[in-house]
């Protein structure tokens, strides 16, 4: 089967993040199935979403990992007029959900299994797909956490997140939170007899402002564009009418890390000012939506210039999106990212790989099966 046609069979899996994932996990578990791999389903605590982990080769030998996600975002474009699940080919773009984030690498992994059928492989490959990393890596723990039990510590792992084929060795964490004041409602004439949620609110975001003005007076890492830690708040929501005292009101805040600072740390501010409004009578809610580490990897290590001699270019430091690779790093796995496609292609209705980026993945790929030979 073609990467091509695999990557048309993947994009038709509406597999949106925060979705039921079976259909396309079974499809998936199928397919290395019949070409000699062991695939473990992962269950996640949601019940209705798995990870996958499968393996070529001797589970009990170092290898390597390649990992992906399995999710899409939403197709939430309503001037959008294409089939964001059906694959179209215009020239040498295949166009289509995921096409670049990232089920163009789950194509060229899973493409690359029909050749190592029947071989003998002195050290193993493991493809580790995960779910909802677009809601911020909430699956991949899950399978991290039992890396012991399904093989060997791993020599490495390519976290193939759209970068051209160019090994990253860095990126920043993030946090993301909720934040929630429930107050006391009643008529705006009497605002004496309530308690406005959105004023205490507003009290609580002031504080995260000044945190955000703050943090780009440093500390720096010139490696990060811009080379400082992030915040913002993202939504706010709350309030029924103009004449009504808001008993509620809600709002999400994100933080970006550089690296030696810890996201959630950075918000820890925010998150004492929210617990003093307690003492006025306020009930307060303080989630945190996803939590996952930076990642850096030192750009000699020998991972490095192992995807750097497969890939045929240059490292690069550092990027300010996040992945899922801090999250191997974090549990003693050094990880890079590298993966076909660009990260400006993705999460928009025309996102599209161009058919030689997802043919050179594969190719890179076979190179990296090809040491693992007996």
């Amino acid at each position: 089967m073609h990467v091509v046609d695999i990557l048309d069979r993947l994009i038709a899996f509406p597999s949106v993040v925060g979705t039921p994932n079976g259909e396309i996990a079974g499809w998936i578990k199928d397919f290395a199935e019949q070409y000699g791999a062991k695939v473990t389903v992962l269950p996640g605590p949601e019940g209705d979403r798995v990870n996958l982990f499968a393996t070529l080769g001797p589970a009990d030998v170092p290898g390597y990992i390649l990992s992906g996600h399995m999710d899409v975002v939403p197709p939430n474009d309503p001037t959008n007029s294409r089939n964001l699940f059906q694959m179209q080919k215009v020239g040498t773009k295949l166009y289509g959900r995921g096409a670049s984030d990232m089920k163009g690498y789950l194509a060229a992994c899973l493409a690359i299994l029909p050749g190592l059928a029947g071989k003998s492989l002195k050290q193993p490959l493991h493809l580790a797909f995960s779910y909802d990393e677009e809601a911020g890596c909430r699956g991949a723990p899950h399978m991290i956490s039992r890396l012991g039990e399904l093989c060997a510590k791993p020599l490495g792992a390519i976290i193939g997140e759209p970068s051209g084929l160019r090994a990253i060795c860095g990126h920043k964490g993030k946090a993301a939170v909720r934040i929630g004041v429930q107050g006391r409602t009643g008529h705006s004439s009497r605002p004496d007899q309530g308690l406005n949620a959105i004023h205490a609110l507003v009290e609580v975001l002031n504080a995260a402002v000044e945190t955000a003005h703050s943090l780009t007076h440093g500390p720096f890492d010139p490696l990060f564009d811009p080379p400082y830690s992030s915040l913002q708040v993202g939504t706010i929501k709350g309030g029924q009418s103009v004449n009504i005292i808001p008993d509620l009101c809600t709002a999400d805040l994100e933080v970006r890390a550089i690296a030696g600072l810890t996201p959630l740390e950075i918000l820890e501010p925010i998150r004492l000012k929210l617990e003093r409004l307690k003492d006025l009578g306020y009930g307060i809610d303080w989630k945190v939506l996803s939590n996952y580490p930076g990642m850096s990897l030192p750009m000699d290590s020998d991972l490095s210039l192992l995807v750097q001699e497969l890939s045929g270019q240059p490292p690069l430091a550092a990027v300010s999106y996040g992945t899922e690779a801090g999250l191997y790093q974090m549990a003693g796995v050094d990880a890079v990212i590298c993966g076909p496609g660009d990260i400006g292609h993705t999460h928009k209705p025309d996102e599209f790989i161009e058919t030689d980026e997802l043919e050179a993945c594969q190719r890179m790929l076979e190179h990296l099966a090809e040491r693992l030979v007996a």
